[in-house]
């Protein structure tokens, strides 16, 4: 047993307050998910922090049902069972790296997404918007957070680049190292306020963590001068409260990041292409060759760059499959709980 909290610190609101029957007000106890391993999660809540092994139960069910880091979950009276997991304010899933479509949820309860990338090699413009459009498919509100500025000789190319993703996403470039250059950032790290840290091995994740704390949450490695890229260090996703009161949730680095259920995010992400499309001449424009294409002739003119049309059919066409893929695995896990609670109804009744 470590610290207590409070459960406003931990940043409870009355959305999850909402959720409560009058019973369980009287004998659950909230507590909010800090990490999630293997072999269990550890939670915070007014006794303090604790690991919790998951029940098999938990193992049966789609992993958007189990307990995610940033989860708030409802133990039991005595505090050493998880009873049920709260409906969240938002989301942040994706499909597991690897040839099979497993969905994975990488946080849940986020207020912002920092998406941390570099003024190095590392940047990559199409890596960056699929980022966020995974936070406009959550509808948390995203940061664009350039590091190593102290590294590059013209920063503000990459601070261009970053901007040119979407008109009204905003973009901090920093030198982690520096606190006193990180002001600009903790305007959004108010008390109760989760914010989650996204982007590939390397980027400076851990060390704008550590910054912010004041101390070494996580540990750091190197810069490979090879490719400009820093040595993968955080092992598994946490949430850290910062000394102003901000819940700050790392994770692992992501170099492969595939997106389902994000339609939505997709299209707000690409808004100026889907603007530019309402001009051409048929209203199923492929914006291939077909005349009078209103997207076509934006990239002729130098206003719209070939590389964005082509990342936004790729995200379409990628979260389709993907979400395709796992309603179809979703259908068949709901035929066989059916089929299993029918054989569990049958056997009762022969006894």
């Amino acid at each position: 047993m470590t610290r207590s909290y409070t459960l406003a610190s931990l940043g409870w609101r009355a959305f999850f307050q909402q959720q409560l029957s009058i019973d369980e007000v009287e004998h659950g106890r909230p507590a909010r998910v800090l990490t999630v391993q293997r072999s269990g999660i550890t939670v915070g809540d007014t006794v303090g922090e604790r690991h919790m092994p998951l029940g098999s139960r938990w193992f049966t069910l789609p992993a958007e049902q189990r307990p995610a880091i940033g989860d708030w979950v409802l133990l039991s009276e005595q505090g050493d069972t998880v009873v049920r997991v709260l409906d969240r304010t938002s989301v942040f899933t994706r499909v597991a790296a690897g040839e099979k479509v497993d969905l994975q949820v990488i946080a849940a309860n986020v207020d912002t997404l920092f998406v941390v990338t570099s003024c190095n090699e590392e940047f990559n413009a199409s890596r960056l918007e699929r980022y966020l459009a995974i936070a406009m498919e959550a509808g948390v509100e995203p940061v664009v957070i350039l590091t190593k500025a102290d590294l590059c000789d013209a920063p503000d190319r990459f601070v261009a680049a970053a901007r040119g993703a979407h008109k009204s996403v905003a973009v901090e470039c920093v030198n982690t190292l520096d606190s006193g250059a990180l002001n600009g950032i903790r305007a959004w790290c108010t008390p109760g306020h989760t914010i989650a840290l996204v982007g590939s091995s390397g980027v400076g994740k851990s060390t704008l963590l550590n910054s912010l704390a004041g101390s070494a949450k996580q540990a750091t490695g190197g810069i490979r001068e090879s490719d400009s890229s820093g040595r993968h260090t955080t092992s598994h996703r946490s949430l850290h409260l910062l000394p102003n009161g901000a819940l700050l949730l790392d994770s692992p680095g992501m170099r492969e990041l595939k997106i389902v259920d994000a339609e939505q995010g997709v299209t707000e992400m690409f808004d100026d292409v889907g603007n530019l499309a309402l001009n051409c001449r048929f209203n199923d424009c492929g914006h291939e060759d077909e005349p009078g294409c209103a997207v076509q002739a934006a990239i002729t003119a130098g206003a719209l760059d070939e590389r964005r049309l082509h990342n936004y059919r790729k995200l379409l066409r990628e979260q389709a499959r993907h979400t395709d893929t796992i309603a179809e695995q979703r259908h068949r896990n709901r035929q066989f709980a059916k089929r299993v609670k029918h054989a569990n109804a049958t056997k009762d009744k022969r006894r």
